[in-house]
């Protein structure tokens, strides 16, 4: 059996799909909420920038991959007008579901798709554009998973993947001490669960650096591939274009 890293454990590659999915179970309901504390806020200009670079124009075609609460594929929308369109896709239907809700009560009404990343259920060169935020972490194979979204794209057309990565070094103590000490205590607090949270903080330091996440999206068949840290690398935006 192959195995891979759930966090800092080692668990067999075909448990941890079925043990993410339980982590997201938990946490669905107070994912925003939790958010919004643990960041400050910040994770919503994170997510603007994200839409900023993403440069959306009337009729785009969107595929938002581990798309969770919506907040992107809600702005998305708003970018590609009534003849483009945006499929919001999620591999846990918990956090689909809570989603799906949130974008249908603010009048947006999208294709909502449970689906695995690895085996995206749509054809070669169909979207103008892939974005994935705060989920590429929790993959088992993340080379199948972007060579998969790197073939769902047209030529021309962008990934954006935005995800935790390497905060910079004067900064890697107090960092630390914030992950392991103060994310499991809110996460007790708020959402009835520490342990999803010490999970988190487990699974950004197992998640590739920017370098490397560079290196692994050249490998899956981008041509052009760029960083952008935010927030002194706590979190980073990688660009992608399939040339």
């Amino acid at each position: 059996m192959s195995s891979t890293h759930f966090g800092f454990e080692t668990v067999d590659e075909n448990d941890k799909a079925r043990r993410v999915r339980g982590v997201f179970d938990s946490v669905a309901s107070k994912y925003d909420i939790m958010n919004d504390l643990m960041s400050g806020g910040l994770h919503r200009a994170w997510k603007a920038y994200t839409v900023m670079v993403a440069n959306l124009k009337e009729g785009d075609r969107v595929l938002d991959i581990a798309g969770g609460t919506g907040d992107l594929s809600l702005a998305f929308a708003k970018k590609v007008g009534t003849t483009g369109q945006v499929v919001h896709t999620d591999i846990n239907e918990a956090m689909l579901r809570v989603g799906r809700d949130r974008l249908i009560d603010k009048g947006i009404l999208l294709p909502t798709v449970v689906c695995d990343a690895e085996k995206l259920p749509f054809p070669d060169q169909h979207f103008n554009l892939v974005s994935v935020a705060f989920g590429l972490r929790n993959m088992t194979h993340k080379d199948a998973a972007l060579k998969e979204m790197c073939r769902v794209l047209k030529p021309g057309g962008k990934l954006l993947v935005l995800e935790f990565s390497k905060v910079a070094k004067p900064l890697e103590k107090a960092y630390d001490w914030y992950s392991f000490n103060i994310l499991p205590r809110l996460g007790s607090m708020v959402a009835g669960d520490a342990d999803s949270y010490r999970y988190l903080a487990e699974s950004i330091r197992m998640h590739p650096g920017q370098q490397e996440l560079k290196a692994l999206m050249q490998q899956a068949g981008f041509g052009h591939v760029d960083y952008h840290n935010m927030t002194a690398g706590v979190v980073a935006l990688h660009v992608g274009i399939k040339c």
